[in-house]
């Protein structure tokens, strides 16, 4: 087989594994991987790697329950009540504005310094960065009316192909040139300090994403197969999910190097918030290595955002409409398109509303959202649980006594992360 056929059918088996990473790189990568990088340089490599594997179980349940039922992860949660469908529902409505408003605006924010709009018709930056969300916005919202699933996984598998290789090429170039200033730096990670512990419970939290994301997972898995006409098996299943899940965390180690390769020990100041951050690191990249290095990591950055931008304004109204399904089961597919189509146009209208209002309480706001993602995980994991090892699994698809074990190790970490980060908050 030729190496272009071989490539294409490894393309061809990637799926919702990439639009889970889609969702998954975005503030987490380009903005606390960096900082995490620029203010302990390597120290919290180890720490991006435990918390996959903590993780690791939760997220994969989520397309395995679709490979082993052909139905979302969602069914799974109404055998334990209908609650556990409302419970996720509260979660989940609770937060999407924020979440929504905060990728968005830095997604804007990028977009703005990137291509030098700052100072767009003498207008405030706030409204400046209300303007180009909205264009942000309405942009998006024809992809997924135009396109929906189908577009949207092609789409996924050309950006995250190139934020992975521009994300190499700046680190390899940045090992080979590398402005040395973490030889001159003086902090280190340390335990006894409450603001490193509050910044690593926050970054370990949104790191590789929230767990509702599993959720997603499994609806687009479901999407995929119907699109297909066909039941992916369980093998193409966990690959497509484990390209995915290494590759967001191979992200996240590049984006810490490169923030300790260029930031750590340099004295300069982080920018306050997240746009502001990411294009400060952007304009650092360029003055350490030349003018070729800016549009490498422009695009890196930008494909990043706009990924996650997309895939998330998706998955909200498609998780919602589906949840509404199942408690509400007389509704007909038809009607679950439209409610998909409400809930898209909700969360567009609600994020502009929080944009043109609380923008300057930004991050009051995500703070808040961080704080229901940090007490929700826990909870997911549980439901997760419950569904997979439930007696509804196929035996030979019900993962075993190991996993079992490995799971109950992660509820009990990320409970102890929970209510510690509650404490120091």
């Amino acid at each position: 087989m030729s190496l272009h056929k071989l490539f294409s059918h490894f393309i061809s088996r990637l799926g919702p594994g990439l639009l889970y990473a889609g969702a998954a790189v975005g503030v987490s990568h380009l903005v606390q991987s960096t900082q995490a990088g620029g203010m302990f340089g390597f120290e919290l490599i180890i720490a991006i790697i435990i918390i996959h594997l903590i993780k690791y179980p939760f997220f994969e349940f989520g397309p395995r329950y679709t490979a082993a039922t052909g139905q979302h992860i969602l069914h799974g949660y109404l055998k334990l009540g209908k609650w556990a469908i409302w419970l996720y529902l509260l979660l989940s409505i609770s937060t999407m504005f924020i979440v929504q408003a905060a990728i968005t605006v830095v997604t804007a924010g990028l977009i703005t310094n990137i291509f030098g709009l700052e100072g767009l018709g003498g207008h405030d930056p706030q409204i400046v960065a209300f303007i180009i969300s909205s264009i942000l916005l309405l942009f998006a919202l024809i992809l997924l009316i135009s396109g929906r699933y189908k577009l949207l996984d092609k789409l996924m598998k050309i950006i995250i192909l190139v934020l992975a290789v521009t994300s190499i090429a700046a680190v390899i170039m940045l090992l080979f040139d590398n402005p040395g200033h973490h030889k001159s730096a003086t902090v280190f990670f340390s335990f006894s300090d409450t603001v490193h512990l509050i910044f690593l419970a926050t970054f370990l939290g949104w790191m590789p994403a929230p767990l509702d994301l599993s959720v997603w997972h499994s609806i687009w898995a479901q999407s995929k197969n119907e699109s297909a006409g066909k039941l992916t098996s369980m093998q193409d299943t966990l690959f497509d999910f484990r390209v995915g899940y290494i590759g967001t965390a191979f992200l996240a180690i590049c984006f810490l190097l490169l923030g300790a390769l260029v930031m750590y020990g340099s004295n300069i100041p982080f920018a306050a918030g997240g746009a502001a951050f990411a294009g400060q690191l952007i304009d650092m990249y360029q003055q350490a290595l030349g003018q070729w290095a800016y549009p490498v990591v422009a695009i890196a950055a930008l494909a990043t955002m706009f990924s996650t931008t997309l895939t998330v304004l998706d998955a909200f109204p498609r998780s919602i409409s589906a949840a509404s399904a199942l408690i509400f089961p007389q509704k007909s597919p038809l009607n679950n398109e439209k409610t998909y189509l409400i809930w898209l146009l909700i969360i567009i209208t609600g994020t502009l509303f929080i944009l043109f209002f609380y923008l300057a309480s930004m991050r009051d706001l995500v703070k808040i959202a961080t704080v229901v993602s940090f007490v929700a995980a826990p909870i997911f994991a549980v439901l997760n649980m419950q569904a997979v090892f439930s007696k509804d699994m196929p035996d030979q698809h019900r993962p075993g006594k190991l996993m079992w074990i490995w799971c109950w190790l992660g509820v009990v970490t990320l409970s102890g992360c929970s209510i510690t980060y509650l404490l120091l908050l």
